[in-house]
């Protein structure tokens, strides 16, 4: 099994008339009242969405998905089968938070045994398999980039079988979505954050409520950028719009705030006074691999994860491309800093390195460190006149655990944030609900707090639990953690490893 990433303008296959394997195997199903057979779909063209939710590639098809299930309601079932890549996906729960966080709707079968992946012989995610209304394989590919053919196959299959009286267009498939409601505090799935110690300032990603909440370092909040709606406008505090804003940074010298829009796949920055935010870097439409850059208004983003500054340079942690490109805003250019495209842990110079999925950015003494969270490793970036990737610490694309350690001796499960502090750089092992910390030199893995248990509890190091941390920032000689799923911003004391919640129910 390997991730599939780039998107592909080559035809889909076409099997001919092979019967489709029957949905068997799944351990749960959700968005519907009942396990869904092939009998259950008969009359209906289904689309089937082999996905896991950690995989870039999958979660750019979902707006697409959502696209077909509008534009054919009558005729289309879209059907997601989650076959997970990490153990952490297995878990029935983490799936129930991705469908709310992602916002779902379409019927998912949870697959952790792989037997509905392994009867349709799917290789990669993600892959897309149409079933027709008389229950054959029609088409079939794997890798993003497919879906406008896949459309125009979706209408081609309508117009036969409706032609043949054989279209189901009365029956509804589905409950029409996931429950919501796990978010019961200010903040919903925060994907990172950022510390302005100089000024007093906490600011934090609240993802899935499109905005960016501003706090003072002790919690109180003190005011937002967005307006709450999903959107791309620039404008002044809450009548700004974002999407699914990911990673923040501060520049140190000023106090403006960068953004990285993910959904929108923009860079936006943020006036610490004035609260004006404007688009810096982006077309607003995702950009395909193999995109080297240019000017900033004229080139495309694919899903920015995180940003950091360093010098006049504005360094962006491009997951949907699996690169780190760099923004200069003096000369009004964004390009391809780091990484060949190819989705691999590749050291080496820096146009022959290789990432896969780099999320979460730190520094430090002329050095990038980078969570590269698919293939579980920490990366030591240096930048001109070195030039050089070199990994740190971790395993590859399909060797993730936990474990400490020195170098590949250690294991990490999907990190997604970093953060420097007193000489360390720590780590949000997000899957295996810790904080960790790593030799800058080294590689030495330590660790700093969780149990290893998703929830939500304070206390001293081991005690205390964290449900999918991701994004870190530094200040006040604390660490501040943007805890994803349990929709809170916490605190860790980097001495003793205590944690106490700052920001959330």
């Amino acid at each position: 099994m390997s991730d599939s990433s780039s998107p592909s303008d080559d035809q889909i296959s076409e099997p001919g008339p092979v019967r489709a394997p029957e949905l068997d195997g799944a351990t749960a199903w959700f968005n519907v009242e009942a396990p869904l057979t092939l009998a259950d779909l008969q009359g209906k063209v289904v689309l089937l969405d082999f996905w896991t939710y950690g995989c870039i590639n999958c979660l750019h098809q979902l707006p697409g998905l959502r696209r077909l299930q509008e534009a054919y309601a009558e005729e289309l079932v879209v059907v997601g089968v989650h076959a997970p890549k990490f153990t952490n996906e297995r878990e029935t729960d983490n799936l129930r938070r991705v469908l709310e966080r992602y916002e779902i709707t379409h019927p998912v079968a949870s697959d952790p045994d792989y037997r509905i992946w392994r009867a349709y012989t799917v290789r990669a995610w993600p892959t897309l398999a149409l079933i027709d209304p008389a229950g054959y394989l029609v088409a079939a590919a794997s890798g993003e980039g497919h879906l406008s053919q896949f459309d125009r196959a979706i209408a081609a299959v309508i117009q036969v079988f409706d032609e043949r009286g054989e279209l189901d267009r009365a029956r509804r498939v589905g409950s029409g979505g996931p429950g919501g409601g796990s978010a019961r505090g200010p903040l919903a799935f925060p994907g990172g954050l950022a510390c302005d110690a100089t000024r007093g300032r906490l600011y934090v990603a609240d993802t899935n409520h499109h905005q960016v909440l501003v706090a003072t370092t002790d919690g109180a909040l003190v005011g937002r950028l967005g307006s709450s709606a999903a959107s791309a406008v620039d404008g002044v505090a809450d009548a700004s719009g974002f999407a699914r804003p990911q990673g923040l940074a501060v520049q140190p010298s000023d106090g403006l705030v960068f953004v990285a829009d993910t959904g929108n796949h923009l860079v936006r920055a943020a006036d610490p006074d004035s609260g004006a935010v404007t688009t810096i870097a982006g077309t607003g439409v995702q950009a395909r691999p193999g995109d080297r850059g240019g000017g900033v208004d004229s080139t495309a983003l694919s899903s920015p994860w995180d940003v950091y500054p360093v010098g006049r340079l504005l360094i962006i942690a491009m997951a949907g491309v699996h690169q780190l490109w760099a923004l200069d805003v003096g000369h009004g250019l964004v390009f391809a800093l780091a990484g060949s495209g190819l989705e691999a842990r590749l050291d080496g110079d820096l146009d022959d390195s290789a990432f896969a999925q780099p999320s979460g950015l730190a520094g430090a003494d002329g050095a990038v460190f980078v969570a590269d969270s698919e293939s579980n490793v920490i990366r030591r970036v240096e930048l001109p006149p070195r030039n050089r990737v070199r990994t740190l610490a971790g395993g590859d694309l399909f060797e993730f655990g936990d474990r400490l350690g020195v170098g590949d001796e250690a294991r990490f499960q999907h990190p997604l944030g970093v953060a420097w502090l007193q000489g360390r750089l720590f780590v949000a092992d997000t899957y295996n609900h810790r904080i960790k910390w790593v030799h800058p030199e080294t590689g030495e893995v330590g660790f700093l707090s969780g149990s290893g248990r998703p929830g939500h509890e304070d206390g001293d190091a081991g005690q205390a639990c964290f449900h999918e941390p991701a994004g870190l920032s530094a200040g006040n000689d604390r660490l501040y953690v943007a805890d994803t799923n349990n929709h809170a911003v916490r605190v860790v004391d980097v001495v003793s490893g205590r944690v106490e919640t700052l920001i959330g129910p």
